[in-house]
């Protein structure tokens, strides 16, 4: 007569659940942090769905979040900045391209100085500095958007407005960082 071992029912409910929660627990304590982080800045729903559409915050804690927020306040002002070249050459407006040319003047050092510089001190824990750099680039975003005036639109009104709500949510990410 063969006896079988089989374990009670109930008992694989709790492995199951068990190992359900150690799988989706450490994603749930990101993203309470990632809530707790983004509770604290001036833009929610922003900050919220920056961090949450990148996978590199999913493992982060404070400083990691503020090492992705900055990097991808980079890749916007990147994206500006090359934005801005392709309208310089396709406006036949010299006022426009005056103005633009401006803007571009003002991005180029946030590019390739500012927040670079801003990211390399948030790996040295140089918080400080690296609030610094990344509200550099805010006041670039608006003095750009004020040499637009009278009759003459921004072209660059959504991006300088989106790259100036970045930078105040990474900083006030990297501010969390300096109260330690």
């Amino acid at each position: 007569m063969k006896t079988s071992i089989s374990s009670p029912p109930s008992f694989s409910f709790h492995v199951l659940l068990l190992l359900f929660l150690t799988i989706s627990l450490p994603s749930i304590q990101c993203d309470d942090l990632v809530d707790q982080i983004c509770k604290k800045t001036p833009f929610y729903d922003l900050c919220i769905s920056t961090l949450r559409s990148n996978s590199n915050s999913t493992d982060s804690d404070v400083k990691g979040l503020a090492n992705v927020m900055a990097d991808i306040l980079l890749a916007n002002a990147t994206d500006t900045l090359n934005y801005i070249r392709a309208q310089i050459n396709q406006t036949s407006d010299p006022q426009m391209e005056r103005a633009l040319a401006y803007c571009a003047e003002l991005y180029i050092p946030v590019v390739k100085y500012n927040l670079p510089q801003a990211i390399d001190a948030l790996s040295k824990g140089q918080f400080a500095f690296a609030s610094d750099g990344i509200s550099d680039a805010a006041k670039e975003a608006d003095a750009c958007e004020k040499n637009f005036s009278g009759s003459m639109k921004s072209p660059l009104s959504d991006r300088n407005k989106l790259l100036h709500s970045l930078s105040d949510v990474a900083v006030a990410i990297v501010k969390i960082l300096l109260k330690g």
